[in-house]
């Protein structure tokens, strides 16, 4: 938080004396009004209407400070709002895999939206008043010490001990934030759970039960929402009870100082001040404890346990000669997938990974992909252990083609170079090397040309060679295929299978597919059977399968 707040240190300064800017109209309206009162004791007309046209000059001044503060203040929030969407966006896209998959993609969606809207609403509106609160009670105190040192300390020891009191309420008021949070992903997830499967929800007549869960986590959620705002209440009716009782005691030692001659004016002005330290505090003590929620928010939003774990003594990912798997064992819902395997990946060579359904095939691409890491045994690449390497670092050198292959509604260009920033020859020659040359001929636009949502303009071929180009374009050192032509019919299957084989690449594939005169260029066969990996040349398998 305190990085974010002092990214533009100038501004934040100038947005620190904004906040402050009301206070030297508060301390003149208790000036004015006190003095007003006095005025009273004076009898003077004449000195009557001199104050009451300081009182109004003191008003318009005060209109004119405000229109400042608030021009010195929005720019700098507004920019760093901003700032907070990129960082949350920039932690859900900077994730990898095997983090990002363990939560609802709609989770992600309530962070964005619900989650910002609270810290939006909260912090900077809690801040100011922080900060305008603080120059009061700060303000207040030290011209109580110059009216009456006595008074004075008497009211800081009492400050000390409502700031205690206030400070009782805080983990509790950050608890109901975070409840409130975790209730609006609920929320999310039902509402979009019910939307995408409405369909199937109408054909089984089952709209009721669904309806039924949806006003479960509605009222859970305006539930917590109706806890917090009671909270927050109550401590807020505590803080002024106990405001009143130091009022009280406020008076009557006013009332003493009366009895014992001291002028209305002084009297009226201890007063004030004494409430611009007693009040101010009551008010900045529960504004606390909701801005330390609105900074667990931002935290959970912004804050990436991976980037501190890549940090943390992590090494970049480097692939020149070999990855090396030993003595693997891995359970996946308690069920045994692999008992102590143990083989090798070249650089540059092409593995076909082969076994019944269910096998542990696609399990085995993710330990190598670094999604899994709960296995036992090791798996080092050119001798580094695999979870000392930076994950971030990993992505950057490997590729996926998957058998659902998922485009942007963006250009051609954007689907392969992924909005990164290459030069238009390096996504064409991309493009030729995958054999779109031919599609992108027919096309007005060429890589220019804009496709439909998910590609919904193009065939299964050309998606999935836009998914080849990808992985061209980007140069990875180690391609992962899982059923890259599963959905192609025959002549399209052995095109795209015949350009993977020829990327300048160490490719990992899965496929149950056999192209005669193609799937032979494999170097390897990697077979998953019973727990175990059995390594074989292509050559050496594919003619004990002949046979």
């Amino acid at each position: 938080m305190k990085e974010l707040l002092l990214k533009r240190r100038g501004r934040f300064i100038l947005y620190v004396i904004a906040c402050f800017i009301p206070v030297i109209d508060q301390m003149l309206l208790n000036t004015s009004m006190a003095l007003l009162i006095g005025s009273i004791e004076k009898g003077s007309m004449e000195y009557f209407v001199k104050i009451f046209l300081f009182s109004i000059g003191v008003v318009i001044l005060g209109s004119i400070l405000y229109i400042i503060s608030r021009f010195m203040r929005i720019s700098y929030m507004r920019d760093t709002l901003l700032d907070i969407r990129v960082k949350a966006f920039h932690k859900i896209l900077k994730s990898s895999y095997k983090n990002f998959s363990k939560k609802s993609k709609d989770t992600y969606i309530s962070n964005l939206i619900n989650d910002i809207n609270i810290f939006e609403n909260t912090f900077f509106l809690k801040l100011i008043n922080i900060i305008f609160s603080s120059g009061m009670y700060i303000c207040s105190t030290v011209i109580l010490l110059f009216i009456d040192y006595k008074f004075a300390i008497v009211m800081t020891v009492i400050s000390i001990i409502l700031f205690f009191v206030g400070k009782a309420f805080e983990n509790r008021t950050v608890k109901f934030q975070e409840e409130i949070s975790e209730y609006n992903e609920n929320f999310v997830v039902d509402i979009s759970n019910t939307f995408n499967g409405l369909e199937i929800l109408k054909l089984n007549n089952i709209e009721d039960k669904f309806l039924s869960k949806v006003l479960k986590s509605t009222i859970g959620l305006e539930r917590r929402k109706f806890k917090y705002t009671v909270f927050t209440d109550v401590q807020q009716r505590i803080m002024s009870f106990l405001g009143y009782m130091v009022f009280i005691g406020t008076l009557s030692y006013s009332s003493l100082l009366i009895y014992n001659g001291a002028s209305i004016t002084k009297v009226a002005f201890l007063i004030q001040v004494s409430n611009g330290c007693v009040w101010q505090l009551l008010t900045v003590l529960p504004l606390l404890n909701e801005l330390k929620s609105a900074s667990k928010i931002y935290n959970k939003i912004t804050f990436s346990e991976e980037e501190k774990d890549d940090k943390e003594n992590k090494e970049d990912f480097s692939f020149k000669y070999e990855i090396c798997v030993k003595d693997l064992y891995f359970n996946y819902d308690e069920k045994e997938v692999f008992k102590g395997v143990s083989f090798k990946i070249e650089r540059g060579k092409k593995y076909l990974l082969k076994g019944a359904s269910g096998a542990g095939k696609s399990t085995l691409i993710k330990l190598l992909s670094m999604v899994y890491e709960d296995y036992e045994g090791r798996i080092t690449i050119d001798g580094v252990d695999y979870k000392s390497i930076k994950e971030s670092s990993l992505n950057e050198n490997v590729s996926f083609i998957y058998q659902d292959v998922f485009l942007f509604e963006d250009t051609i260009f954007n689907n392969i170079a992924l909005f990164k920033p290459f030069m238009e020859e390096e996504v064409l020659e991309a493009a030729k090397k995958a054999g779109l040359e031919e599609f992108l001929s027919k096309k007005e636009n060429g890589l220019n040309e804009m496709l439909m949502e998910n590609g919904k303009n193009l065939s299964g071929g050309e998606r999935q060679r836009i998914s080849i180009a990808r992985a061209i374009a980007k140069d990875s050192k180690i391609l992962f295929v899982d059923e890259g032509t599963s959905s192609l019919d025959e002549e399209l299957g052995r095109k795209v299978e015949d350009t993977i084989l020829d990327i300048d690449s160490t490719v990992i594939a899965i496929s149950h597919r056999y192209y005669e005169g193609i799937t032979e260029k494999y170097d390897y066969v990697l077979e998953v059977k019973n727990g175990e990996v059995n390594q074989y040349s292509a050559e050496e398998y594919f003619e004990e399968v002949a046979i």
